[in-house]
């Protein structure tokens, strides 16, 4: 591992060979991208074992840590999770290659003919906390669309990414592509985090994929354009015409199939018409499961639940606990998410389809939703076998980061002879 001293020489390196593996990667057969990964999920499963038995280290780096419960589960792998992964570079690999698209063709009065195709962003950096699986994901999704990649996992999950990364080289070399097409940062060190913020003659973009404080970083310190990913302030709106069963299996999957990730549900507000039905039969249940409801004085009445305060809403609790609150139509609902929110995913529960319409077109967030789990807010879940990170910005990507949101666009002119008078 290297000092504190090498850092800026070691990032600037790291840089360098990007750059250069991203002017291979630019045209690179998509049958030859689609091998590397194949191979790379064979080498990951095959190494089943060996990425485990990292991972224990890790997670025991994050008990001495002082983890949370959730982060430990963002954190943790195991045959399973390690099987999820192979299958999102299998998914990758078979999806249509996006580099030479042709998104729009035209002919010109001027005897020009013109098309916009999909090229390549050049090199990514990516930055992110706890989750090892984000190392293949980002990994195999730049890959996908031709770009070269610097990975820069956090602290926490530091030996199981080294171990997934190694899988990754491995198919990258079995396909004859450069090896430093995925890199791995080989230190822990912070400063290394800081050092990619500035390599503007390298690096073209930063994702950043993690909480609030790395984010928050990422965008005050960042010179490279940045795809930010904020956390996940998700509400569901329970609307008056809400089907109670559809509600209620909603709402407990969308809060506790996964509490750490950012598609959890974190905020209900229930419309003051079912407050005592669907909206007790709701939190009841919430309760039961051993989920923690800080609620408005409306749902005091509800045994169990334990007053909010303003410091509830907007909080993203990433565990077993959930915001509630009463309000009197789907404006106040929106008007609540709009200060509250974070542009990220909310959902509406209703049957009336004009309030539906009304929900989805006036709202802003990345990802709107009607009668279906915000868990489902994931780039696999919407066909594009993976995603580095939900974009929650308004600039180039939006929502769910795939392999075509990884790339740009140029502008392929020809004519015969022409001139411009």
């Amino acid at each position: 591992m290297k000092d504190l001293a090498d850092i800026p020489v070691l990032m600037a390196d790291l840089g360098a060979r990007a750059k250069a593996a991203a002017q291979v990667l630019s045209f690179a057969p998509a049958e030859q991208k689609q091998a590397a990964l194949e191979a790379a999920a064979e080498a990951v499963w095959t190494a089943r074992a060996a990425i485990i038995e990292a991972n224990a280290k890790d997670l025991d780096y994050g008990r001495d840590k002082g983890l949370s419960n959730a982060m430990m589960d963002r954190l943790m792998l195991n045959e399973a999770r390690v099987q999820s992964i192979c299958d999102g570079l299998r998914a990758v690999a078979a999806q249509k290659d996006p580099v030479g698209d042709v998104i729009a063709e035209w002919d010109r009065p001027n005897g020009l003919h013109i098309k916009r195709v999909r090229t390549p962003l050049g090199v990514i950096g990516v930055i992110y906390e706890s989750r090892p699986n984000v190392t293949a994901d980002a990994g195999a999704l730049c890959l996908k669309a031709g770009n070269a990649v610097i990975l820069r996992g956090g602290s926490e999950g530091f030996h199981s990414s080294n171990a997934i990364h190694a899988c990754l080289v491995a198919g990258l070399t079995s396909a004859g592509l450069p090896e430093d097409a995925i890199q791995l940062v080989p230190t822990r060190d912070r400063e290394a985090v800081s050092e990619m913020l500035t390599m503007t003659d390298y690096i073209d973009v930063i994702v950043p994929r993690g909480g609030k404080g790395l984010v928050g970083l990422v965008q005050r310190e960042a010179r490279v354009p940045v795809f930010a990913h904020l956390e996940g302030i998700v509400h569901i709106y329970i609307d008056k015409a809400a089907d109670p069963v559809k509600t209620l299996n909603v709402v407990l999957n969308a809060k506790t199939r996964r509490t750490g990730i950012c598609g959890a549900a974190e905020c209900l507000l229930i419309h003051e018409d079912v407050v005592d039905t669907i909206g007790q039969g709701v939190l009841k249940a919430l309760l039961e499961k051993g989920v923690t409801v800080d609620a408005d004085m409306a749902l005091q009445g509800v045994d169990g639940v334990k007053p909010a305060d303003e410091s509830h809403w907007g909080k993203e609790f990433l565990d077993m606990e959930i915001a509630a609150k009463t309000v009197a139509s789907v404006e106040e609902a929106m008007d609540h998410i709009r200060r509250y929110g974070s542009n990220h995913t909310d959902c509406i529960m209703t049957e009336d389809q004009a309030v539906a319409d009304l929900f989805m077109s006036r709202l802003d967030s990345a990802i709107l939703m009607h009668n279906a789990s915000t868990q489902f807010a994931d780039g696999g879940e919407f066909g594009m076998g993976a995603e580095i990170g939900i974009a929650t910005g308004k600039m180039h990507a939006r929502g769910p980061v795939g392999a075509e949101q990884l790339t740009s666009f140029k502008y392929l002119v020809s004519g015969d002879g022409a001139t411009r008078p």
